[in-house]
């Protein structure tokens, strides 16, 4: 099984006023998303208009959490340790770049059930990351 070392380097994202509420929730272990009060969709990454259709009016929302892959790709080559950087569809219907963890990356399919687990960066940073959720999946 290929797993994601415990000792693999993240570092920190750079975190501005916009980003703050959403790395501020990801360090209570809850995910955020923005969310449209005009068009009535949520988006990511979080900024203060809405990319769909441009209003002012979004606001903070929990994200549930759950989600799908949409397309992935195992990094083995000029790193130490291997790593999946994927797309995830997100139930609330965005798609966020990120890794997938704690899993066999060898077993990762697109379409596959993941749920959202946060892990620290190299300044105790939380950010959200996924694992799959399907019955024998490492955890």
């Amino acid at each position: 099984m290929t797993t994601i070392a415990q000792g693999r380097e993240l570092h920190p994202p750079a975190i501005t006023p916009e980003t703050k509420p959403f790395f501020d929730a990801a360090a209570r272990g809850v995910l955020m998303l923005k969310y449209c009060d005009d068009c009535q969709r949520h988006h990511h990454y979080p900024r203060a208009l809405c990319p769909h259709c441009f209003s002012e009016r979004t606001r903070w929302t929990e994200a549930s959490g759950n989600g799908r892959i949409y397309t992935f790709s195992v990094l083995r080559a000029g790193t130490p340790t291997p790593f999946a950087l994927a797309y995830v569809q997100l139930e609330e219907g965005p798609r966020m770049m990120t890794n997938v963890v704690d899993c066999d990356l060898d077993a990762l399919d697109i379409d596959q059930p993941v749920r959202v687990v946060f892990k620290p960066t190299t300044n105790g940073t939380m950010i959200p990351m996924f694992t799959p959720t399907m019955a024998g999946a490492a955890t």
